[in-house]
């Protein structure tokens, strides 16, 4: 017999995929994002170009040979570690009639606190994900699902319950495909394609915002961050063209659109930070705030690169932020602010025992009302200046209030053999100066009441115009009552704490003038308090914590970007809160179209106050000059250099070990500068040759500022 030929298509199927199968691309890039990696991880792993994978995610490539087996077993593995368990599935909910709509009380409850996450197994894997709008009369919570943790996890802040209206977390971040990443994994589906939408996805749907910090305070709006790929999805430009007013015009159509809805953007306009509003119903808020990223919403000079990580990240270190700090409502500055007004709310209710009807009353111990500044204590473009002194006017010493931080350099002739002959120029920066120089500051609270030829008391707060010029120190030391380090020339005016420091040294003091706010309190103590429990929080994550030898602390801080670069995201956020909300309690005018003379929209808050500022600079660089009296006294140790709140000294070694001195039983310093992780010790923050530095110096040039290297200026925090 003939043998029988072979049918080829069988021989094919015989002999099995060439290739090994893939899931879909979406799905793939869905795999990656609930398992709570990035990219870069993936590509890494593989030994491809992150690129690459963005490709194999997308659909415009596909891996091939050896790489595909290994992409192929990494996707199957984390598809089996998401993988549901038995424990894991929900019981069907029954259908709600149109007639009967669920209340949001009776919701699904979120899952756990800490759910067993790594063992989950998306749905959408086995099929494209399904989203529909809400079909109930009353709308329903947003379709919730937990992916893995995202690298920095956030960790328990407080014992207390998560407050159930706001179980999603405080913020949202949108990619471009409907997709809305929480804080600790939490994956919520976002139908909107447009901005009304979106509002009412995030009021009504989603559970999100933050419960208040004070009993009398306002709980946070829920935060929306958009991605470039969701604010085109949105209908949003990659860029504002107005580089101007940095605001989308009136007719843009999302602007319309939002107008037609009913909701309204407050006088800023559609920027980088818009919050988009409805008057409040019933005394219940109805506040969105949005963050568009590719219009620079996050300021690199606080948060890095935080803005080019995936979703999932990003929504990471903003909920870290957030749960440690506040919500952010714009930028870090913002949120210094915002914190002071939300730790100290300016209203508290008060009830009318006649009328038996509660009314808003002020919060003692807050600022309650906008005021307008002493003269000397006003920016030159004030009305209460312009009114004083004719256009084009140079205010004397005597008569503005200079309170800065410091920025001074040691005269090199003032150099001895002894410091000539050292090799280094070592810097030590003081860790949150600003904040610890806030902690427990006695600060005024109302309007200033001028008085004439006053006895000077340091428990009062306000301006004081004295002569200090007969005050000498040691020439190698800056002077404590100028920012620039050299001697008054004469009568000037002084923040209280300043003046106080001069008493301290045993000087008499004799105020000509003085403006006064008998009304005071540490209205910032619970500020500094809050940003202090932040920082110690993200500096014992990157493995820096208090009662570390000075030895295994210096090593710590050296390495503490590299322990966790995004936990770094979230520190350098904090410190620029503490330096911007300070720096913002003085916000100038902004615009083109201003006119000295004019106010502007920030002296009608009540956080506008230039007088608080001063005093907090006054007490950070009254600070700063104390110890480094104390080191020249006790040590005989000079600083060449001081820029804020760093200061360089010379030594024969490259570490602040080498230098700072010690009692004779090995202690540091009292009364000096002492390393450690606390606010108002000090950390290494660079070294430097001794020559380098003397060229500095000969040039006019202040070592402080670059001290880090690469030309990096001491950011003072």
């Amino acid at each position: 017999m003939a043998s029988r030929t072979p049918d080829p298509v069988e021989t094919l199927l015989k002999a099995g995929p060439r290739r090994t199968a893939l899931p879909e691309p979406a799905q793939r890039a869905q795999l990656r994002t609930d398992y709570g990696l990035s990219q870069a991880e993936v590509a890494e792993a593989l030994g491809v170009a992150r690129n690459t994978v963005a490709g194999w995610e997308s659909g415009r490539s596909e891996p091939q040979g050896a790489t595909r087996a290994a992409y192929a077993k990494l996707l199957d593995g984390m598809a089996d570690q998401l993988a549901p368990q038995p424990e894991d599935v929900q019981p069907a909910q029954t259908a709600h009639t149109n007639q009967d709509p669920p209340a949001r009380a009776t919701a699904p409850q979120p899952a756990p606190a800490a759910p067993d996450i790594s063992r989950r197994r998306p749905a959408e894997f086995d099929g494209p994900r399904a989203r529909t709008a809400p079909q109930h009369t009353a709308p329903a919570p947003a379709a919730r699902r937990h992916g893995a943790r995202a690298k920095s996890a956030p960790r328990e802040t407080t014992s207390a319950p998560a407050d159930p209206r706001f179980a999603d977390g405080p913020l949202a971040v949108l990619d471009g495909e409907g997709t809305a990443y929480g804080v600790g994994g939490i994956v919520l589906d976002c139908p909107a394609s447009d901005l009304p939408a979106l509002v009412e996805w995030a009021l009504w749907e989603a559970k999100l915002g933050a419960p208040r910090l004070h009993r009398h305070g306002k709980d946070a709006d829920p935060l929306i961050v958009l991605t470039a790929r969701a604010a085109a999805r949105l209908g949003l430009p990659p860029a504002l063209e107005d580089r101007r007013s940095l605001r989308l015009s009136d007719d843009h159509p999302v602007v319309r659109g939002l107008a037609r809805a009913k909701w309204q953007l407050t006088r800023r306009g559609f920027g980088p930070w818009a919050r988009i509003y409805r008057p409040a119903q019933d005394g219940k808020r109805q506040c969105v705030q949005l963050a568009v990223l590719p219009w620079g919403a996050l300021d690199n000079r606080a948060w890095g690169s935080a803005d080019e990580l995936e979703a999932a990240e990003l929504a990471q270190i903003l909920g870290d932020y957030a749960t440690l700090v506040i919500t952010p409502r714009g930028s870090a500055a913002v949120g210094g602010l915002e914190l002071m007004t939300a730790l100290r709310p300016p209203t508290r209710p008060v009830k009318d025992e006649a009328a038996g009807t509660w009314a808003s009353g002020p919060n003692s111990g807050a600022l309650t009302q906008a005021v307008d500044p002493a003269p000397p204590e006003a920016p030159d473009e004030h009305p209460v200046v312009t009114a004083r002194y004719p256009r084009g006017h140079q205010r004397t010493a005597a008569e503005v209030l200079d309170e800065e931080a410091y920025e001074w350099i040691r005269d090199p002739e003032l150099l001895t053999d002894s410091e000539c002959a050292q090799q280094f120029a070592v810097g030590i920066d003081v860790n949150m100066a600003f904040a610890a120089a806030a902690n427990r500051l006695t600060l005024g609270l109302g309007a200033p009441v001028h008085a004439k030829a006053p006895a000077f008391n340091k428990t009062v707060p306000g301006s004081w115009l004295v002569d200090l010029s007969h005050i000498d120190f040691d020439p190698r030391l800056p002077n404590p009552f100028t920012p620039h380090g050299a001697r008054p020339e004469g009568p000037a005016w002084y923040a209280t704490p300043t003046v106080a420091y001069a008493a301290e040294l045993g000087h008499d003091i004799i105020p000509i003038e003085a403006y006064l706010r008998p009304e005071s309190g540490p209205y910032l103590d619970a500020w500094y308090t809050r940003l202090r429990d932040a920082y110690m929080a993200v500096m014992e994550r990157l493995g820096v914590v208090p009662g570390m030898s000075e030895a295994d602390f210096l090593a710590a801080m050296e390495h503490r970007k590299d322990a966790d670069p995004a936990q770094a995201a979230v520190l350098s956020a904090i410190k620029a809160t503490v330096k911007g909300g300070i720096g913002k309690l003085r916000e100038r005018p902004q615009g083109a179209g201003y006119r000295p003379g004019k106010r502007w929209p920030a002296l009608e808050r009540p956080t506008w106050r230039p007088d608080i500022r001063a005093a907090v600079i006054s007490a950070a660089r009254i600070n700063m000059h104390r110890k480094m009296l104390k080191l020249a006294g006790g040590a005989g140790l000079f600083p060449i250099a001081v820029l804020s709140d760093c200061a360089v000294y010379l030594s024969d070694g490259p570490s602040p070990l080498d230098f700072l001195p010690r009692t004779p039983d090995g202690k540091p310093l009292p009364g000096g500068f002492r390393l450690g992780v606390s606010p108002g010790m000090v950390k290494h923050e660079g070294t430097q040759s001794m020559m380098w530095a003397a060229q500095m110096l000969d040039e006019g040039h202040n070592p402080a500022r670059h001290i880090k290297g690469a030309d990096a200026a001491a950011g003072g925090e």
